[in-house]
């Protein structure tokens, strides 16, 4: 079967990626629902919400903070850099991303489109300026330089995808020959909704998901272990 993957992705001039947590999970950072799903026992679903930030913020930026840091101290892994090298082979190459950790940029990647948005960009909720900040952020909630309080630049639960993000990646996938879809269980919404949408889909992930049954190919292992096998 992967060899028939190979084969199919080789012979494909256009390719689109989707990658979730299980992706930056072999870097070791820990999958939002690792540990039970909890934080100083909170639930994730709980911290990651507008509401939750506007009750308390320093407790918000607090678990954010130490999420930061943690992403800092690791690096990517063989599949992000056979991500790297395949969008080099490829005259139309779009990564997708539910992750939130930059990994695929540290790798290299170029053309990202990060649907959940970035941990390492923050935003100002009074002026609406962003930028990347991957400084040690040592006062909590951090301001701008307006004043304002500034926010992670992430997608919480009940807010919307960045602007155009869903649009660009639904038409990557649509004119794609192939995608990719590595280390996600495709639960998440409206992401999920994209793998229909393919041609031909190769499926990568250690177990089998609820669309299994329904791709190309699909592989049983880590991304780490797979997508370099498949180049």
């Amino acid at each position: 079967m992967q060899t028939a993957a190979r084969q199919l992705l080789k012979s494909a001039d256009s390719v689109a990626v989707l990658t979730g947590a299980g992706v930056s999970a072999e870097s070791g950072i820990p999958t939002f629902r690792s540990d039970g799903g909890y934080w100083q026992n909170y639930r994730f679903e709980d911290l990651a919400t507008p509401e939750a930030f506007a009750r308390d913020p320093k407790f918000v930026w607090t678990w954010y903070e130490e999420r930061r840091r943690a992403i800092a101290s690791v690096e990517p892994n063989a599949g992000h850099y056979a991500l790297v090298d395949l969008e080099k082979q490829k005259p139309d190459f779009t990564l997708i991303t539910q992750n939130v950790d930059g990994l695929h940029d540290l790798a290299g990647s170029k053309n990202v489109i990060k649907l959940h948005g970035d941990i390492w960009t923050v935003r100002c909720l009074q002026c609406g300026a962003e930028r990347i900040d991957r400084t040690e952020l040592d006062e909590l909630p951090p301001r701008c330089v307006c004043g304002g309080m500034l926010r992670p630049g992430v997608v919480w639960f009940g807010e919307s995808l960045p602007a155009g993000a869903f649009e660009r990646a639904a038409a990557a996938v649509n004119r794609a020959d192939v995608l990719i879809v590595a280390g996600t269980s495709a639960l998440v919404y409206p992401a999920a909704s994209l793998i229909p949408l393919a041609s031909a889909v190769i499926e990568i992930n250690p177990e089998a998901t609820a669309f299994s049954g329904e791709v190309t190919f699909s592989l049983r292992g880590t991304s780490a272990q797979i997508l370099p096998a498949l180049l």
